[in-house]
């Protein structure tokens, strides 16, 4: 079957790669003269070309909208795969998007986040916090930080944005939020305009108090999650491919690619695990209350 990337860049690449791995046959939309793969000027050039059962929009995040209304525009019926976060801010798109597109947070197919799902189901869950830090500079060697996304607030970067996976693993793992506040934004000397550290604490639908930490400054890179049930206390470590159990540990080895593999195999075999358009516009909506949060220094209840 044949794909479509829109966008190779890193991230783009590494679906490109891996969905050729799989066997299919790919096609990208770019201007990068390393493609190694046929590549277009447009969405609709390649459209006229190919007729790709999955579309994968790995721009920046500021032109995700842009990729996807093309699409639309272009009548694609296939599914559509929209890196995270979904937008750099709530925006409307028209013709209104149905159930083929989503989100790519790939950690929800992280096996570690599937057996917290299995082990928290029936507990009574009292508090968790989850932590997420890396030095940005260290984060695309090779290439200088200050020109990528991540430095630029108008190109959607920040910490609330490129992290927001533990916004979505918290909502995955314990509900929608019911309200929240935060602190945050750029406290660093980084050469970038955006947001570089974050702290969250919020209320969900399953648990009482839940603390999110971000940052773009951690010299050691860590991520991961402590969960607090009335009779269990589970511990994960990402880095280590490690779930502590009240004190017994799981293995976890997962190789770098192994959760981008299996998220595209999802979307080929309609698992519904896959972030929806929706769950991914809601926390679009959940980014801009933090950011008024933090702003004002108030609290805020979800609609």
């Amino acid at each position: 079957m044949h794909a479509l990337i829109i966008g190779y860049g890193s991230i783009g690449a590494r679906h490109a790669r891996l969905l050729a791995s799989m066997g299919h046959e790919v096609a990208c939309v770019t201007r990068n003269r390393e493609c190694p793969f046929p590549a277009f000027p447009n969405i609709r050039a390649a459209l006229e070309e190919t007729t790709p059962w999955l579309a994968v929009i790995s721009t920046a995040t500021a032109e995700h909208a842009a990729g996807l209304k093309a699409l639309l525009k272009a009548g694609f019926t296939g599914r559509i795969l929209v890196e995270k976060p979904l937008f750099e801010k709530v925006r409307e798109i028209a013709p209104a998007p149905n159930d083929n597109v989503f989100v790519a947070y790939n950690l929800r197919f992280h096996p570690m986040v599937a057996r917290t799902r299995e082990l928290l189901a029936g507990h009574n869950i009292l508090n968790a916090r989850f932590a997420v830090g890396q030095y940005l500079p260290d984060w695309r060697p090779g290439q200088d930080y200050t020109k990528s996304y991540s430095a630029s607030r108008a190109k959607g970067g920040g910490v609330l944005r490129d992290l927001s996976h533990e916004l979505d693993l918290a909502r995955f793992l314990l509900g929608d939020w019911k309200r929240a506040t935060a602190m945050g934004g750029h406290y660093s000397d980084l050469a970038i305009d955006s947001d570089d550290q974050f702290a969250v604490l919020m209320e969900t639908e399953r648990c009482p108090v839940v603390g999110v930490h971000m940052d773009y400054l951690s010299r050691s890179t860590h991520r991961g999650y402590d969960i607090t049930c009335a009779d269990m206390t589970l511990r994960a470590d990402f880095m280590a491919g490690m779930l502590t159990v009240n004190g017994t540990m799981e293995e976890f080895p997962v190789e770098r690619d192994a959760t981008y593999r299996r998220q595209l195999e999802a979307m080929a075999m309609g698992d519904p695990t896959p972030c929806t358009y929706a769950q991914g516009l809601a926390l679009v909506g959940l980014i801009e209350t933090l950011e008024q949060c933090a702003e004002q220094q108030i609290w805020e209840s979800a609609s």
